[in-house]
This record gives C-alpha cells, structure tokens and sequence, in this order.
C-alpha cells in the first residue's frame, strides 16, 4: 500500500496540480494586495474619500468602561470588506481566463502545425521496384 501511495504521489499529475494550487495561493495573494491596496483607495477616492474596508453596518455599538477599554467590542456587518473579496474573485476569474485561453491559443497553434509529407506507400514501392526491374 506504501508503494501505491507513493507511486500515486510521484505521478506528474499529482506534482502539476501541487505546483498549481501553490501559484494559485501566490496569485491570491497578488491580487489581493493589488485590490486592497491599489484598486479599492482609488474607488474609495470617487465614492467620497471613504475607505470601503471601513464599510459597516453597525447593529451594537461597542461597550466601553470608564478607564477606555472595550468591554464588549461593536457587533457589525462589514460589506465593505465583502465587496472587496467580490472584486478579488473577479480579478482572479479574469486572470485566470486569460491565462487558459492563452494556452488553448498555444494548444491550437499545436494542432495546426502541418504534418509531414506522407512517402509513398508500400504497394506504390513496390510497383516502382517491379517496374525498375523491368528495365
């Protein structure tokens, strides 16, 4: 079972698909800072200079004591935060589209390579050698 295990480990596919979900989580990342820190203060800017991570609805304040400690922190919906992983996905998709349609791009030009030309068949060999023979 042991052996299985790690010839099924060993496969190119299992490596491929590792390889993947780790550029996967690079490109995550990127994007992710690209939205958070490039993307949303832009849209923040022409939607009034607010910040949309800061986007809440608040449904209980926050309890503070005397010496300014929260005892209770505030209980809020943030949607803000919500519409960023939002245009996270969409840049992702988007990202992800280009690169599989520029494979399949590639895959195509692959196909249409034209093939070699075909040589002569056997039956056509052999009647030029008989008609050689002839001679």
């Amino acid at each position: 079972m042991l052996k299985e295990f790690r010839s099924f480990i060993m496969t190119g596919n299992v490596i491929d698909l590792a390889v993947a979900v780790i550029l996967a989580g690079a490109v995550g990342l990127v994007v992710n800072g690209f939205v958070i820190n490039i993307m949303m203060p832009i849209v923040g800017h022409f939607a009034g200079g607010m910040a949309f991570e800061d986007l809440r609805i608040i449904l209980s304040e926050a309890v503070i004591a005397a010496d300014g400690t929260v005892t209770t922190p505030e209980n809020a919906i943030r949607y803000g935060a919500w519409i960023n992983s939002i245009i996270n996905l969409v840049i992702v998709g988007f990202v992800l589209f280009i690169i599989v349609k520029a494979y399949n791009k590639t895959k195509k030009k692959k196909k249409e390579e034209p093939a070699a030309p075909k040589g002569p068949t056997q039956e056509e060999l052999l009647a030029e050698i008989r008609d050689l023979l002839k001679k």
